[in-house]
């Protein structure tokens, strides 16, 4: 699979089940232009659509990157701002396509991760980064503030007084910085970067994709609800969790003392 739009590069391996998304606007750091955003979106129902005439799920994880050697994405066009805001449209964003998507999604982050980058990253499951990488939020610096809702995950994250401090000074911080406050995952050397993401994505797209989705659902629900109603909620996907053919085949392997074979059934 090779479907390219304008500026989003899509790409699906079907032997591992892991789908690529490259924002291929390099030349402008991967800003967030309107057509970006929307191609985000068309790539990812892309890569959905490869389960349509699969035996059970296809898709198992997507890596979300920037093309180039500077940026992931150094934040929205400025004269996109407008845009950005939170009445501008009644479809979903794309950052809500992201967060909402049903398998994992990775930002692979090397250079620049700024405002709505920076956004656009915390919307993904996972953030990985390499060394060399730094993240903020500017926008304070236009006299404004993250529009879609960065404050709001980096405090959840790492607490209101790191958010604030991001997000009133405009000031950039290191990839290890952001790992320490807990605002990316994991940070890797330069020249092990690309093997450590494929490690890592490859052994994540692996696992049951069943249980996998349910996973994310738990955990978004952790984050807007209470404790008792998220056990409740966590008791009825594992009842449904259960009856399914990758359960039976994870029993079985087990007392097989083999390695299960997922299907996504």
């Amino acid at each position: 699979m090779d479907d390219n739009l304008d500026t989003v590069l899509v790409e699906f391996d079907d032997e591992t089940g892991v789908g690529t998304l490259t924002m291929n606007r390099p030349d402008a750091l991967n800003a967030l232009s309107g057509q970006l955003r929307d191609d985000i979106v068309a790539g990812l129902q892309q890569l959905e659509a490869e389960n349509d005439d699969a035996e059970g799920i296809a898709l198992r994880a997507v890596v979300l990157e920037g093309a180039g050697e500077k940026a992931f994405c150094a934040g929205a066009d400025i004269g996109g701002f407008s845009d950005e805001s939170a009445g501008a449209t009644s479809a979903p964003s794309h950052y809500d396509f992201v967060r909402e998507f049903p398998v994992p999604v990775i930002a692979k982050i090397d250079g620049y991760c700024l405002g709505g980058g920076l956004e656009t990253a915390l919307a993904c499951d996972f953030r990985l980064a390499s060394e060399g990488s730094t993240f903020g939020f500017p926008e304070v610096n236009l006299g404004i503030l993250p529009g879609a809702g960065g404050v709001q995950y980096v405090s959840k994250l790492a607490g209101p007084s790191v958010a604030k401090e991001l997000a009133m000074f405009g000031n950039h911080i290191s990839a290890e910085r952001a790992a320490e406050e807990g605002i990316i995952n994991h940070v890797y050397d330069e020249d092990a970067f690309d093997d450590e993401v494929e490690a890592f994505v490859t052994e994540l797209a692996g696992q049951a994709p069943l249980s996998i989705q349910a996973i994310k659902k738990s955990a978004d629900m952790a984050v807007h609800s209470g404790l008792e109603e998220g056990i409740a909620y966590d008791g009825q996907l594992f009842a449904e969790l259960l009856k399914t053919e990758d359960h039976a085949e994870g029993a079985a392997a087990f007392g097989e003392d083999r390695e299960p074979e997922f299907q996504g059934k």
